[in-house]
C-alpha cells in the first residue's frame, strides 16, 4: 500500500516538495495545506484548509487522513514546535524540533553556537540596547557593517550597510521602529565579509550528513544585483565555483561539525540544514543556517535529486541515512526564474489572471506556483513572489536560456523578474583561468600520495647489493655486493594481459602483482639468472589510489617471494588512454648469472635425456582472451562459486597467481645437473620448449604422468577446444620444465619436489625431419581421467535446488524473453521458467520458449468478455504448472485488481525508463522531449496504478546527442536483457520481496 503525505505551506518551495514526493510509487497522495493554484488537484496532490497553526488539530486530521508522513516547509511552523507536537501525537515529521530549529530562529543563538564549536563565522556582537549597538558599529576594528534581526523575519531581516551611518540607521528602523516586529527585539552587528555567497545544504539524521549540491540564491529584486533585499528571485545548481574538495571541506568544517556539536549539545537535528555561505579569502563562513530547504533554491535541487525524495527523508527519520545516500543527477543543471507582482516587496496587487501556463509546460519546463489563487477556474496572483520557471538542463547557460524562454510565455500585469539568474556562475565559467595538470585529469597531489604509501613497502624488499629506497631519478644495484665476480646481467619484461580484465571486474587487486612479477623473474631464470631487482608501470586513465597501493602492495610481496628488490618503477596517470577503473601493467627484471653457469647448455643436450615438469598453479597469467571468451559462452560468470563449498569464486579461481620458481628452483639450476630450463608462457608447450633445444632436437611429452588442474578439463570441455589449441595456448598444469641427463633425473627431481610438486613427464629425441619439436601424446585422455576424479567437478559452481518456478507472460516477440531464459539455464539460478503463456498464437515468443524446450500455453484475449474472466484462465494455468512467480516480457493486456491482488509481490514487469520518471506508453519520447541526458530501465513488482509498483533494480542509460527514439530504444533494450535477469535472480532468491504496505525489503 502507498502512503498519504501532508506537505505544511503555500509556497514554491512546497509545490517542489510536493511534485517530488508525488513521484514516489510509495506515496499514494499529497496533500498541500494551505497550498497553492498549483498544488490544488494535480493529479496525486490536492489542497487542505486544515489549520496549521492548530497542531492538535492537525494531529487529528492526520490520523483522520492516515497521513504517514507530515512535511514541514517553511521556518515558522518549524520554531514553534510543529515537529515536537505531531511527533508527540504519534505524527511522523520531517523536520527539526523548535530547540533544533533555534540555529535559524535566533541569530545570536546561532552566533554563539558557531563560536562554541569554532566553526568559522564573521566577527559578531548581539544586542538588545540600541544605543550600545550603534556604539559597537562606530567602535569595532573591523567593518561592523551588517545587522540581522535575530528573530524570523521571512528572510528579509538582514541589512548590509555601506557605512557607519547607514548601519546605526538600520538599528534604529529594527530595534526602534519595529520594521521586522518582535524578530528585531535583539539585534546581532556582524562583519561585513567580502567574497562569493552560497547555499550549502543537506540532508541529515542527526549523525550522518549528505550533502546536496550548492546553490547560489539571488537575492535582490533587480539584474545586476539592484534594487531592494527580497526573499529570492532565482537560483540556480550547482554552483561550480565550489569545487569538490572545497564542498568536501564546507562539509566536514561546517556542515558535519554543525551537526555533531547539536548532538553534544542535547539538541539532535533531524531534516535539512542549510548553510548560507561566503566565500572569502580565508575560506568558507557561516552567515546564516536554515533549517529547512530555501525557497527559490528548493525548486533548483530537488529536479537534480535522482532517489526518491520519500525514501530519503524515510531513512533520516530512522537514522539510516548512512546505509542509503541520496543520489543525484550528474551532468545536470537547473536554474529557476521568478516572477513576482508590481511593486513587490512593498505592496502589491492580487487577482490578476496568470496566463502561458500550458505553453511554459510544453516547452518542458517546470512551473512551481507560490503567490497564486484559483477564481472562477482562473490562474490569478495572491501573493508577492508568484511563480518559479524552472528549466533544467546539461549546463547553466543552456538552463538560464530554457527558464527565460518559460518566463517570457507566461503572462500576468506588472509581472517583475530578473534575466541574469546564475550571472556570477557564467562569469566564473568563462573567467580566462589558466589551465592545470590537475584540470587536464593528471593529480600529482595523488600520485605523491600514492609514492608515501608504496615506500615502505619497497624498502622491504631490500637485499644484498640494493637498499630498494624510492624517490631518486634512478636506482643503483652493486653487483659486488649481492657476492658475484664475473657476472653476466640479464633483463626480462613482460605483462599480465587480458587476466587485468577479470581481476578489475571482480575488483581484486591484490595478486596480479605477482602475476607481474612472477612472469619476467621466470623467463629470466631460462639463462639461469638470479633475479637482483625489478621496476613496474602501472598505467590509468584516472589514478585510484587505493586500487594503485593493492597492486604494487602485491608486486612489493612477489619480489620477496623472488628475492629481488623493487628498485622502482613509474606510474602514468593518462586521461582518455584508459576507461575509468581500469589499467595497464608491465614489468621489467634484471637479473645476473656468473659466466660459467649461464643456461641452457645446448652443447650438453642429448637424446634420451629426460624432461622434468614442474607444476603450475593454473592458467597462470597467459591465454587469458581465450578464457574470457569461453566463460562469456557458458552458462557461468566470474561471480559463480564453484567448488563443493562454494566459497570461491570462478574469478578468484581464475586471478590464482603464477607461480614464482626463482627461489625453488635456483639452487637446482646451479647445481651444474640441468642442461636447460624454460619457462611454458605465452604459446604454451608447443612453443616454449624448442626455444631452450637445439634445432636437431624435440620432445615427446606424456600427459598421463602429470596431474592436470581441473580448470583445463573444464575450459577444454565448456570451450570445444582441440589439443593442438590446448597445448599451443595453456602450460597444462605444466609451468616450468627442466632438462637433465638420464642417469641424473630421478636425483634432480627429488630436489624439485622438496619444495614444489614434478614429475617425469618425457624424453629429448632427435627430431626427424617435418616433425613437430614437441609431441604430447594422451592429452585427451588426461583431460577426461582428471575431469572424472571427482563427481562433483570443482567447476561445476553452486548448482541451486529447488528452483523458484517462473512463468513469462508475452503477446509477440518476448522482448527479454530470450535474456530470462539464457539467464535461468544457468545452474547457479535461483529460478526455472517453466511456462511461457502468449495471448496471441503463433508468434515468435512461442518459438523462442519451445526451441528451449520450455511448456507453452496460448489463452485468447478475444474469447473472452471482461479481462477478469480473461485473468482468470491465465491464473488456471499458472496454477496447473505450479508457478510462483510471474515476469510480463512485452505482455499488452492490462491485468485486473483481483489478479493483481492475488499475486502481490510476485510479478515483476519492466519498464523503459528510471522510474518514477516518465511513466505509461512513449517513454522514449517523452525522454528526448524532455531533454534529459539519462534515462535506462526499472524492472518493478506489479501493483494496481501503472508503472507504480516497489522498484527491484535499475540501470541507467545516458542520452546520446542526436539520439532518436530508434537509437535510445536500441541502447534500453540492451540494458533491460541484463537488468530483467538481474531482477528475477533478486527476487527468486528471497534478497527482495514486498512486505506490508507494497514496501520493498532487501535481506
Amino acid at each position: 500500500m502507498a502512503d498519504r503525505v501532508l506537505v505544511i505551506g503555500s509556497g514554491g518551495r512546497e509545490h517542489a516538495l510536493a511534485w517530488k514526493l508525488a513521484q514516489s510509487p510509495h506515496v499514494k497522495h499529497v496533500y498541500v495545506a494551505p497550498g497553492n493554484a498549483g498544488t490544488a488537484d494535480n493529479g496525486k496532490i490536492s489542497n487542505s484548509a486544515v489549520s496549521v497553526s492548530n497542531h492538535a488539530a492537525l494531529a487529528q486530521f492526520c490520523r483522520d487522513q492516515e497521513i504517514r508522513l507530515v512535511v514541514v516547509g517553511p521556518e515558522v511552523p518549524l520554531a514553534a514546535g510543529i515537529v515536537d507536537d505531531l511527533t508527540a501525537a504519534g505524527v511522523r515529521c520531517f523536520g527539526p524540533t523548535a530547540k533544533a530549529a533555534q540555529l535559524e530562529s535566533s541569530k545570536s543563538f546561532t552566533k554563539a553556537f558557531l563560536d562554541r564549536h569554532e566553526i568559522p563565522t564573521a566577527r559578531w556582537k548581539s544586542f538588545s540596547d540600541p544605543k550600545a549597538a550603534c556604539s559597537f558599529i562606530n567602535s569595532a576594528n573591523f567593518p561592523a557593517l551588517v545587522v540581522k534581526a535575530s528573530g524570523l523575519a521571512a528572510g528579509k531581516g538582514v541589512i548590509v550597510a555601506s557605512n557607519k551611518e547607514e548601519a546605526c540607521k538600520a538599528v534604529t528602523e529594527i530595534m526602534q521602529d519595529k520594521t521586522f516586529g518582535t524578530a528585531g527585539e535583539t539585534v546581532v552587528v556582524e562583519e561585513l565579509l567580502e567574497g562569493e555567497e552560497v547555499s550549502c545544504l543537506c540532508f541529515t539524521d542527526g549523525v550522518t550528513i549528505a550533502p546536496m549540491p550548492p546553490a547560489q540564491d539571488h537575492k535582490r529584486l533587480m539584474d545586476g544585483d539592484e534594487g531592494p533585499n527580497t526573499g529570492g528571485m532565482g537560483a540556480y545548481s550547482p554552483a561550480p565555483q565550489i569545487s569538490k574538495d572545497l564542498l568536501e571541506k564546507i562539509r566536514d568544517t561546517i556542515l558535519q561539525k554543525t551537526v555533531d556539536g547539536m548532538r553534544k549539545e542535547g539538541v539532535p537535528y533531524f531534516g535539512v540544514l542549510y548553510a548560507g555561505l561566503m566565500l572569502t579569502k580565508d575560506g568558507p563562513k557561516v552567515l546564516e543556517f536554515n533549517c529547512r530547504f530555501g525557497d527559490p533554491e528548493c525548486q533548483v535541487i530537488l529536479p537534480l535529486l535522482k532517489s526518491d525524495l520519500y525514501e530519503v527523508m524515510q531513512v533520516v527519520i530512522n537514522k539510516k541515512l548512512s546505509s542509503s545516500m541520496p543520489v543525484w543527477f550528474e551532468d545536470s543543471a537547473a536554474v529557476t526564474v521568478v516572477m513576482a507582482s508590481e511593486g513587490y516587496p512593498g505592496t502589491y496587487p492580487k487577482g490578476l489572471e496568470i496566463t502561458g501556463l500550458p505553453k511554459a509546460k510544453q516547452l518542458g519546463l517546470e512551473v512551481f506556483h507560490a503567490g497564486t489563487a484559483l477564481k472562477d477556474g482562473k490562474v490569478v496572483t495572491s501573493g508577492g513572489r508568484v511563480l518559479t520557471v524552472t528549466a533544467i538542463k546539461e549546463d547553466l547557460m543552456t538552463a538560464l536560456q530554457e527558464a527565460n524562454k518559460g518566463v517570457a510565455a507566461i503572462h500576468f500585469k506588472g509581472a517583475i523578474y530578473r534575466k541574469d539568474i546564475g550571472y556570477r556562475a557564467i562569469a566564473f565559467l568563462r573567467q580566462s583561468r589558466g589551465l592545470t595538470y590537475k584540470n587536464s585529469g593528471v593529480d600529482i597531489a595523488a600520485g605523491n600520495t600514492l609514492v608515501q604509501k608504496i615506500k615502505p613497502l619497497a624498502a622491504a624488499t631490500s637485499r644484498s647489493g640494493c637498499n630498494a629506497e624510492l624517490g631518486g631519478f634512478a636506482g643503483l644495484f652493486d653487483l659486488k655486493a649481492a657476492g658475484y665476480e664475473d657476472p653476466i646481467l640479464v633483463s626480462g619484461t613482460d605483462g599480465v594481459g587480458t587476466k587485468l580484465k577479470i581481476a578489475q571486474a571482480c575488483k581484486k587487486h591484490d595478486t596480479i602483482g605477482q602475476d607481474l612479477v612472477a612472469m619476467c623473474v621466470n623467463d629470466i631464470l631460462a639463462q639461469g639468472a638470479e633475479p637482483l631487482f625489478f621496476l613496474d608501470y602501472f598505467a590509468c586513465g584516472k589514478l585510484d589510489v587505493e586500487v594503485a597501493e593493492g597492486v604494487i602492495a602485491g608486486i612489493a610481496e612477489a619480489c620477496k617471494k623472488a628475492g629481488c628488490a623493487l628498485l622502482g618503477g613509474e606510474t602514468a596517470e593518462m586521461p582518455g588512454m584508459y576507461p575509468p577503473g581500469e589499467y595497464d601493467l608491465a614489468g621489467f627484471a634484471v637479473g645476473a648469472v656468473e659466466r660459467g653457469q649461464m643456461l641452457p647448455q645446448l652443447e650438453r643436450i642429448a637424446d634420451g635425456d629426460v624432461v622434468i615438469g614442474v607444476a603450475s598453479s593454473g592458467v597462470h597469467s597467459n591465454g587469458y582472451s581465450l578464457v574470457r571468451k569461453i566463460v562469456e559462452k557458458s552458462s557461468f560468470d566470474f561471480s559463480s562459486p564453484v567448488g563443493v563449498s562454494g566459497d570461491q569464486t570462478l574469478g578468484d579461481l581464475l586471478l590464482t597467481p603464477t607461480k614464482i620458481y626463482s627461489k625453488t628452483l635456483l639452487p637446482v639450476l646451479r647445481s651444474g645437473h640441468v642442461k636447460a630450463y624454460a619457462h611454458i608462457t605465452g604459446g604454451g608447450l608447443l612453443e616454449n620448449i624448442p626455444r631452450v633445444l637445439p634445432e636437431s632436437f624435440g620432445v615427446i611429452l606424456d600427459a598421463l604422468t602429470w596431474k592436470i588442474p581441473e580448470i583445463f578439463c573444464w575450459l577444454h570441455k565448456e570451450g570445444n577446444l582441440s589439443e593442438e589449441e590446448m597445448t599451443r595456448t595453456f602450460n597444462c598444469g605444466i609451468g616450468a620444465v627442466l632438462v637433465v641427463q638420464k642417469e641424473l633425473a630421478q636425483q634432480v627431481l627429488k630436489d624439485i619436489q622438496r619444495h614444489e610438486a614434478a614429475w617425469l613427464i618425457g624424453k629429448v629425441v632427435s627430431l626427424q625431419k617435418g616433425s613437430a619439436h614437441v609431441k604430447v601424446h594422451n592429452l585427451l585422455r588426461a583431460l577426461q581421467a582428471n575431469r572424472s576424479l571427482s563427481v562433483h567437478s570443482h567447476i561445476q559452481g553452486k548448482i541451486q535446488t529447488n528452483k523458484v518456478k517462473v512463468a513469462v507472460l508475452i503477446s509477440g516477440t518476448g522482448t527479454n524473453l530470450e535474456a530470462l531464459i539464457n539467464s535461468t539455464k544457468k545452474p547457479t539460478s535461483f529460478a526455472q521458467i517453466v511456462l511461457v503463456v502468449s495471448n496471441k498464437a503463433g508468434v515468435e515468443g512461442l518459438r523462442k520458449a519451445e526451441r528451449a524446450g520450455i511448456p507453452t500455453r496460448v489463452i485468447d484475449h478475444k474469447l473472452y468478455e471482461s479481462r477478469t474472466e480473461f485473468d482468470s484462465a491465465v491464473d488456471k494455468v499458472l496454477e496447473e504448472f505450479s508457478v510462483e512467480l510471474i515476469c510480463l516480457a512485452g505482455f499488452m493486456r492490462i491485468l485486473s485488481g483481483p489478479f493483481v491482488k492475488k499475486w502481490e509481490g510476485k510479478i515483476l514487469n519492466i519498464h523503459p525508463s528510471l522510474l518514477p520518471s516518465f511513466k505509461g506508453a512513449n517513454a522514449h519520447k517523452l525522454v528526448l522531449q524532455a531533454g534529459v541526458r539519462v534515462t535506462g530501465c526499472t524492472v518493478h513488482f506489479v501493483a494496481e496504478e501503472v508503472d507504480a509498483g516497489a522498484i527491484i533494480f535499475q540501470e541507467a542509460v545516458p542520452v546520446k546527442v542526436g539520439d532518436t527514439v530508434e537509437t535510445l530504444s536500441e541502447r534500453v533494450k540492451e540494458a533491460e536483457h541484463r537488468a530483467f535477469p538481474a531482477a528475477l535472480q533478486l527476487v527468486a532468491s528471497g534478497a527482495v520481496q514486498v512486505g506490508e504496505a507494497g514496501k520493498i525489503y532487501w535481506k
